[in-house]
C-alpha cells in the first residue's frame, strides 16, 4: 500500500461533518460491488474485514473504507474469536498495512480505549446493534426518553475515549439529530433519519437483490434481484450441460487438446521406454 493517495482521510470527514455536506455510504462485499461505488463517487464504505484485501482496497479505489472487526463469535480474525485488546490492535494494524480508512468495533469500551489510544480511527455504534441484539430485540432503539437518554450518554461515553465515528441504526429521527448535533461524533446513519451526517445503506437493498428482510430504511434503486436469479438459473443450466458432456465423454472434443507430431510421439516413447 502506497503511503499517499487521493480518498479521503479522517479529517476530511470530520470537515464534512462541520461544513454539513451529504455523505453517502454503502455496504460493500465484492470487488465489483466496491467498484461500482467508487465510479458511482460514493463517499465511504463499510467492508467487513472477512472480504478485506487488497483487491478490494483497489476495487474502492477513492473512498474513504471502514473495515468490519468481527466481534466475538460473529467472525474471526487469524482462525479465533477476537476477544481481548489485543486481539483487536493485531486485526486493525493488519488491516491497516492493506489499506483501511477505519474501523468498526464494537466491543467493550476499553478495547474502543485501547484502539483510539493507539492512533487507530474507531467507529462505534448506536441504537440497534446486531452483536447485542439479546438485550433488544430487533426493533429501533430510543423512542423513549429514559433509552433515548442512554444512547446519549453512550454517544458522550464513545467522544470521550476518542471514538471518531459511530454507526447509528435505527434511532427516530429527532433523537438522532441531537445525537449528530451535540456530538463530534461522524453520525454513520441507517435509519436514523435525514439528520445523520452520513447516509449509509447496504448495496445488497439499493440493488434489491437482498435475501433477508427488508427494512424500513431500505430504498431499491435498481431490482437487479430477477436479472442475477436469470443468470444463477444460466449458470445453473451450462454447469449441466459441462457435467454431461464429462459423463458422456465428449468434453474434451479434438478441438480442445494440444496435438503432437507422430515422430515427437514416438521418440518420446522410445527415450521413456527405453
Amino acid at each position: 500500500m502506497g503511503l499517499y493517495h487521493n480518498r479521503p482521510h479522517v479529517q476530511d470527514i470530520r470537515r464534512m461533518k462541520a461544513r454539513g455536506e451529504k455523505i453517502s455510504m454503502l455496504f460493500v462485499t465484492t470487488p465489483d460491488e466496491a467498484a461500482a461505488a467508487a465510479a458511482a463517487g460514493i463517499h465511504m464504505l463499510s467492508i467487513e474485514g472477512r472480504f478485506f484485501d487488497a483487491t478490494m482496497r483497489e476495487a474502492a479505489g477513492d473512498c474513504f473504507v471502514q473495515v468490519g472487526l468481527p466481534y466475538g463469535g460473529w467472525g474471526s480474525f487469524n482462525g479465533r474469536p477476537l476477544a481481548t485488546a489485543e486481539d483487536y490492535l493485531r486485526a486493525a494494524f493488519h488491516y491497516a498495512g492493506i489499506g483501511g480508512d477505519a474501523y468498526y468495533c464494537a466491543a467493550s469500551y476499553d478495547i474502543q480505549k485501547t484502539l483510539a489510544d493507539n492512533h487507530i480511527p474507531v467507529v462505534g455504534h448506536i441504537g440497534l446493534i446486531p452483536s447485542y441484539i439479546s438485550w433488544t430485540g430487533w426493533r429501533a432503539v430510543g423512542k423513549a426518553a429514559d433509552e433515548a437518554l442512554a444512547l446519549w450518554r453512550h454517544t458522550q461515553k464513545l467522544e470521550e475515549i476518542g471514538v471518531f465515528a459511530a454507526e447509528l441504526e435505527v434511532v427516530p429521527d429527532r433523537i438522532a439529530a441531537f445525537l449528530a448535533q451535540n456530538s463530534s461524533l461522524v453520525m454513520l446513519g441507517m435509519g436514523a433519519g435525514p439528520h445523520a451526517d452520513a447516509q449509509y445503506l447496504f448495496t445488497e437493498d439499493v440493488c434489491g437483490y437482498g435475501l433477508n428482510h427488508k427494512p424500513r430504511h431500505g430504498k431499491v434503486y435498481r431490482n437487479l434481484g430477477p436479472e442475477l436469479a436469470r443468470l444463477q438459473e444460466a449458470r445453473i443450466e451450462a454447469f449441466r450441460a459441462f457435467k454431461a458432456d464429462v459423463d458422456g465423454g465428449t468434453y474434451p472434443a479434438p478441438e480442445h487438446v494440444v496435438p503432437v507430431k507422430d515422430e515427437e510421439y514416438e521418440a518420446f516413447l522410445k527415450a521413456a521406454q527405453g
